[in-house]
């Protein structure tokens, strides 16, 4: 299987990476197949540099990213390009509904819990206005 994961360079405690397309059975630093980008974690801002057009290509040839390169292409718009390549929304758009539905679910909770609240309050506060009533009515 083809993934597009980091290959680690640079000097001991200056780590830069590489995006590359490599075998899933080659080692990290062995034998990759292409080289799709570059990422900086010591620059402020960390450096992400990605040919979004070969990982488009590689992704639609069937190419797994890893969890970091997934990152990475999402930051670098890749997976977006990727989702209007296959005609599906954009991965942030599909976040956002996940994130505005889960918002509204918990809004919903508390409005329920609001009104059972606001039930409550308003049964007791009819609960001892009757009383009152009732007391001088019985002497």
């Amino acid at each position: 299987m083809v993934r597009i994961r980091l290959r680690r360079v640079g000097k001991k405690r200056q780590p830069s990476y590489r995006l590359v397309v490599a075998d899933s059975e080659s080692p990290r630093d062995g034998k990759f197949i292409e080289n799709i980008g570059f990422y900086n974690p010591r620059t402020e801002p960390p450096t992400i540099e990605v040919n979004n057009d070969r990982a488009v290509y590689w992704l639609s040839k069937g190419a797994q990213p890893s969890d970091a390169a997934l990152r990475l292409l999402k930051k670098s718009g890749a997976m977006n390009e990727f989702a209007a390549f296959k005609g599906e929304a954009p991965v942030e758009e599909v976040v956002e509904e996940e994130e505005i539905g889960a918002v509204a679910e918990q809004e919903t909770a508390v409005d329920e819990i609001d009104e059972e609240a606001a039930s409550d309050q308003v049964e007791e506060e009819a609960v001892p206005e009757e009383a009152d009533t009732e007391e001088p009515e019985a002497e």
